[in-house]
């Protein structure tokens, strides 16, 4: 059975695992990304981690970095210290323009960093970079 969002391939939607605390934000790049036809999980903080990433076993992960009860650096160290996470590509999506946090992010395994204000369009575009074979 296939559905719209597959836009006619056989293979299931990429699932993407976004944790970003800005509602606003949040439902923009969720409700973007669902109409390209990715599956999309949203947490607006970091807590339920673990759990997530048991159940929903995402294909890449956008996290941004200022998030409330943990930040999305301990959420880099996380994913990284599980051997089973780590090949998961993450893509920090965060207002930090600073160069000392794209190099701590990018240290602790972030694959890519891209500032706030971000284009949609710049954003599937990363996503398809991180996901391409080879």
């Amino acid at each position: 059975m296939t559905s719209i969002q597959e836009s006619g391939s056989s293979s299931p939607p990429i699932r993407i695992l976004l944790i970003e605390d800005n509602e606003a934000n949040r439902r923009l790049m969720g409700d973007y990304l669902s109409y390209c036809g990715y599956t999309v999980f949203s947490l607006a903080e970091g807590t339920q981690l673990a759990s997530i990433m048991e159940q929903f076993q995402p294909q890449i992960i956008l996290l941004d970095l200022k998030l409330p009860t943990i930040d999305g650096y301990a959420l880099l160290e996380q994913i990284r210290q599980r051997e089973d996470w780590r090949s998961v590509p993450v893509i920090v999506v965060s207002a930090y323009a600073f160069q000392r946090d794209q190099q701590r992010a990018l240290k602790l395994g972030a694959r890519r960093y891209l500032v706030k204000p971000i284009r949609l369009s710049q954003l599937t575009d990363v996503i398809r970079e991180e996901l391409a074979p080879g």
